[in-house]
Formats: C-alpha cells, sequence, structure tokens
C-alpha cells in the first residue's frame, strides 16, 4: 500500500537531475511543483540559477508545465515572465491536473516525469497515473503553510513504514 507514495528517483533539487539520461529514456516532459521544489513558498521569482535550469530542460528538448496547489496569482506572477505554461489550484494529488498537464504537453503518461518535494501530493498523484516521479528536498520548510505542515507528517509516517519494509533507505534520502 506505501509503495504508491516511493518515488522513482530522490535528490537534493531540481539541479542534480540528470536531464540527459531522462532523455536517453524517452522522456520528452516535467510536471514540476512550484512552491518549495522550484523556489521557497514566498520566493516570488525565479532565482538566475533556476532562470539557466529552465533553458537547460528546454535545450534539451523538455516540454514543461508546473502544477502547483497555490492560487492564480501565486502561480502566474512566477510562471508567465518565465513563459511557462502552469495549472494552478490543482488539488493535488488529484488525477485531473497531471491529466491536464500531460494534455498541455501533448504527451502520454510514459512520456512524463513529476518533480516534487511532497510525498502526500506530488509522488502519490504522479504515481497513481504511471508518471516517473522525483522527490526533491524542500527549499523552506519554515516557509510552508498549515496543508503542507500536515503533509509533512503523514510523511514521516509513510516513510517510517517504507523503511521498515526496507524500501526507503535514509541513506538514499539526500
Amino acid at each position: 500500500m506505501f509503495e504508491r507514495f516511493l518515488p522513482k528517483l530522490r535528490v537534493n533539487s531540481v539541479f542534480d537531475i540528470d536531464l540527459e539520461s531522462l532523455y536517453a529514456q524517452g522522456y520528452r516532459g516535467i510536471i514540476t511543483d512550484l512552491d518549495n521544489t522550484l523556489v521557497g513558498a514566498k520566493a516570488p521569482l525565479a532565482t538566475p540559477e533556476l532562470v539557466e535550469w529552465f533553458e537547460k530542460v528546454k535545450k534539451f528538448g523538455f516540454k514543461l508545465v508546473i502544477v502547483s496547489n497555490n492560487n492564480l496569482d501565486r502561480v502566474s506572477k512566477f510562471a508567465t515572465p518565465l513563459n511557462i505554461e502552469f495549472v494552478h489550484a490543482a488539488r493535488k494529488p488529484l488525477g485531473s491536473p497531471f491529466r491536464r498537464a500531460l494534455s498541455m504537453m501533448g504527451l502520454a503518461p510514459k512520456e512524463a516525469i513529476v518533480v516534487g518535494d511532497q510525498l502526500m501530493t506530488d509522488v502519490f498523484g504522479g504515481n497513481r497515473l504511471g508518471l516517473f516521479t522525483v522527490l526533491v528536498l524542500p527549499i523552506a520548510v519554515t516557509e510552508e503553510g498549515f496543508g503542507t505542515r500536515f503533509n509533512r507528517r503523514l510523511e514521516r509516517i509513510v516513510k517510517r513504514r517504507l523503511h521498515k519494509s526496507g524500501l526507503w533507505l535514509e541513506e538514499e534520502n539526500k
């Protein structure tokens, strides 16, 4: 049961994702969370390093869509200046925002990856649709809202269960 919360890959940040390898494996799209995945929850704009990463993503040939549970104002102010499509108020882990992002990119689930900082929303939602899931460490835990803090408590329970079953090795948790 808890295997649905297990990401296919765990990295420190989006900058540690081996884009070349994923492209070689046939992945063509990236669905990414915004808050605490790309920038801190209170950071309004992309950092120069992140802008450079977006350019690298596009250079490799990936399509990119931000899928966030946050509101239109927050997500559009971040994504619009970067010319990145987005889905706001997504209600992850429901499947519909992921399917919408896939449709926006014109891709099948087997061609896309999901990148996020939460097991309960990003990883669980992506795994349910058969997407390749990548878990990053959250950027600014102290900036998280009530819902995310609640999810972090549930994550600890899930991680303990996965660890007991031998599926979550702490040394892998970068």
